[in-house]
C-alpha cells in the first residue's frame, strides 16, 4: 500500500508545483504586458516614422521625375522645330535647284 500512496503523492507534488509555476508565469506576463505594450507602440511610431519618411523621398523623386520630363518635353518640341526649319529650307533649296536646272 505504501507504493500507490507514494505515487499519489508524487502525483499531487507535481500537480502543486506545476500550479505554482503557471500562476507565476501568468503573474510575469501580467507585470511584463504594460511593458510589451509601450515597447509595441514605440516600434508603430518608428514604423510610421519610417514609413512618412519613405513617402517623403517617393514625393520628391515623382517631383524630380515630372521636372525631367517636362524638360525633355521642351527638348522634344525644340528638336521639332528646329526640324521643321530644316526640312522647309531643304525644301526650298531644292525648288530653287529645279527652278536654276
Amino acid at each position: 500500500m505504501s507504493r500507490p500512496m507514494l505515487l499519489v503523492f508524487l502525483l499531487l507534488v507535481l500537480i502543486i508545483t506545476s500550479q505554482f509555476e503557471w500562476r507565476q508565469q501568468l503573474v510575469n506576463d501580467i507585470d511584463t504586458a504594460p511593458a510589451v505594450a509601450a515597447k509595441h507602440q514605440l516600434l508603430s511610431k518608428r514604423e510610421e516614422v519610417v514609413k512618412e519618411k519613405v513617402i517623403l523621398s517617393q514625393e520628391k523623386n515623382i517631383y524630380r521625375l515630372n521636372e525631367l520630363v517636362r524638360s525633355l518635353q521642351q527638348q522634344l518640341l525644340q528638336c521639332r522645330c528646329n526640324n521643321e526649319t530644316t526640312n522647309s529650307t531643304a525644301s526650298t533649296l531644292n525648288e530653287h535647284v529645279i527652278e536654276l536646272e
